[in-house]
């Protein structure tokens, strides 16, 4: 079975971002990590379980899946048909803060 790709507005904006730095320094390199983001990406549509669980990486219960790029992490889930990508963000970032701000934000304001 072939899964039909879906990119969250936000991922897509995520590479461009990313393109956009990299542009400043290197433009070569720029659209080589873009293209290369996007060819991964389009793998999932026939292996959408070669990313790895991110919830058995971590102690928080999720269905994100992750594929590593370069320094870049591609996060995305299977969702019946369709392998959604939601972010793609540098692995040096903080991008579990970013994934899960209302979770992590409403779990601390909480009373005890």
């Amino acid at each position: 079975m072939k899964f039909i790709i879906r990119i969250n507005p936000v991922a897509i904006a995520d590479v461009q971002e990313i393109k956009a730095y990299m542009s400043e320094d290197n433009p070569v390199a720029a659209e080589r990590t873009g293209n290369d983001i996007y060819a991964k990406v389009e793998k999932l549509a026939e292996f959408p379980h070669m990313g790895a669980s991110l919830g058995s990486r971590i102690n928080i219960k999720t269905d994100y899946r992750f594929l590593v790029c370069g320094m870049y992490l591609i996060f995305y889930k299977i969702e019946g048909e369709f392998v959604s990508v939601y972010r793609v963000l540098n692995g040096m970032r903080d991008y579990l803060s970013i994934l899960f701000k209302e979770d992590l934000h409403g779990h601390l304001n909480k009373p005890i």
